[in-house]
């Protein structure tokens, strides 16, 4: 009777934790979608800002941080509540964060980019980097990224489903689950390993490239200083962003050797500081850290609360 009363204490007590956990993430979630959305608001709400490539950039990467954060804690509230999908679905949700996902180490690239050459070739950056030229590598970006998703389906079709009882998943739906066969798998470590690789190849270079250049005496220390500054936080945001890529291997690893229990909570833990902190990294270096956006911001800010007083007031009076 003991053990039964002992069993069903743990079982509670696991209950417990799982709902404090969910709820914790879920607010953090929301409070970073918040920033996200605030942000994206600021970056749409002046003339300057939807005519300067590197807002344009910084509002392509933030929209895909933020569809990130949204699908993946829909994914994540799915398995805490232990909700089983069709695979079908499943393949749907996660196609889709894998691509928002791959979008933003991309997108920092363009952003080091659009710096090294405003710093290199001051007198010919607004030759080379238009408003048609931005355009055209948020498009590669996304039909690169969008390529990588169709291999990955073309995979897929040849896993036996009609094989299957059922479409009905055994287990919550995730990247995991849906390494239906040794080709995927094999496939997304080769494509994980080139994406890291190649991107923080091309960030240092053009980090090097404008540190090199701050030492010439025809260029502006000051511009210097400051994009070499701004390279440093995009090789750290990027660091960040690809930190996302070693979340499935940590998973696999722990998967083997921790308990249930432990392994949930170290999931939870490697959710927020991997995927939910990085996406709303942007928002909070750029929104203090640039003027133009800081002053925008702030004011949107203030307009917002300024247009939520009267209307709390008047439900009060009422």
């Amino acid at each position: 009777m003991s053990s039964v009363n002992q069993s069903a204490g743990l079982q509670y007590q696991g209950f417990l934790e799982s709902v404090m956990l969910t709820t914790l993430t879920t607010l953090s979630c929301c409070v970073f979608l918040f920033i996200n959305g605030i942000m994206l608001f600021t970056l749409r709400s002046k003339l300057v800002f939807r005519e300067t490539s590197r807002y344009v950039l910084l509002f392509n990467l933030l929209c895909a941080d933020t569809m990130q954060m949204a699908l993946s804690q829909l994914l994540y509230l799915l398995a805490a509540c232990r909700v089983r999908l069709t695979y079908p679905v499943c393949g749907v949700l996660t196609m889709l964060t894998d691509l928002t996902n791959e979008i933003s180490p991309l997108t920092l690239v363009a952003m080091s980019l659009e710096r090294y050459v405003a710093v290199c070739f001051p007198l010919r950056h607004t030759a080379i980097i238009t408003m048609r030229n931005t355009a055209g590598a948020i498009i590669v970006v996304w039909a690169f990224s969008s390529l990588n998703i169709l291999i990955r389906v073309i995979l897929l079709l040849d896993f036996p489903f009609e094989d299957l009882e059922s479409l009905l998943m055994n287990d919550f739906c995730s990247d995991i689950s849906m390494f239906l066969g040794s080709m995927s798998n094999h496939y997304d470590t080769a494509y994980t390993y080139f994406l890291f690789i190649s991107a923080s190849l091309a960030v240092t270079s053009t980090y090097i490239g404008v540190m090199v250049a701050a030492r010439s005496a025809s260029t502006d220390n000051a511009s210097a200083r400051k994009a070499r500054n701004t390279l440093l936080l995009h090789g750290v945001q990027l660091g960040l962003s690809l930190s996302s890529t070693i979340y499935n291997p940590i998973l696999i690893a722990l998967w083997r050797i921790v308990t249930r229990i432990v392994f949930v909570r170290i999931q939870n833990v490697l959710y927020v500081c991997i995927f939910m902190f990085p996406r709303c990294l942007s928002s909070l270096i750029y929104g203090i850290r640039d003027r133009a956006i800081r002053l925008v911001l702030i004011n949107n800010l203030c307009c917002r609360l300024k247009l939520s007083v009267p209307s709390v007031q008047a439900k009060v009076s009422t």
